[in-house]
């Protein structure tokens, strides 16, 4: 089902509508990076340089985040960065795709510029929850949705960038 703009509805689908699943990447830092810069690209766009520190992960996630939200096609909010097993700065950061670029597929990130120095520094990016676009993402709060097929209606109780399809009473 294709992203709808705006609308109320109703609308019917075959079947119960796709809550849809927001993508999450994992960025791995690996080697034994002591310094430098890195920038990722995403969809056409590259971050301006990301200094490396090992002395602060928190720092590190937080840089990586605000890099990646700088970019005009993800925007602020539009991603969500996490400590996945990062030690003095080696390991994953979780990226998750959040705001709106929620329940979408999306491309994967790639390391547009390796600055890192250190012994044998490395840097990689892998899609690890592919994203899952929602049906009709973009209805509105309270936009309905008719299951031609098992004869249930469903309602948006979620937003319209991420639906939560929630059948209407008591049906069976």
């Amino acid at each position: 089902m294709s992203q709808i703009e705006g609308g109320i509805g109703p609308y019917e689908n075959a079947g119960v509508p796709g809550a849809g699943t927001s993508e999450v990447q994992t960025l791995t830092i690996g080697g034994t990076p002591t310094g430098g810069t890195f920038k990722l690209a995403f969809d056409g766009f590259t971050t301006e340089a990301i200094t490396f520190t090992d002395a602060d992960d928190a720092a590190l996630i937080a840089a990586v985040d605000a890099a990646l939200e700088a970019l005009p096609n993800i925007g602020a909010g539009g991603v969500t960065c996490a400590d996945g097993t990062l030690t003095d700065g080696i390991g994953t950061i979780t990226i998750t795709f959040a705001g709106n670029l929620a329940k979408l597929v999306v491309p994967t990130i790639t390391v547009a510029d390796n600055s890192l120095t250190g012994t044998s520094p490395t840097l990689a990016v892998a899609e690890t929850t592919p994203g899952v676009t929602a049906d009709f993402r973009g209805c509105k709060k309270g936009a309905l949705v008719t299951d031609t097929t098992n004869g249930k209606l469903y309602i948006n109780t979620g937003t319209a960038l991420a639906p939560t399809w929630t059948v209407v009473g008591s049906q069976s």
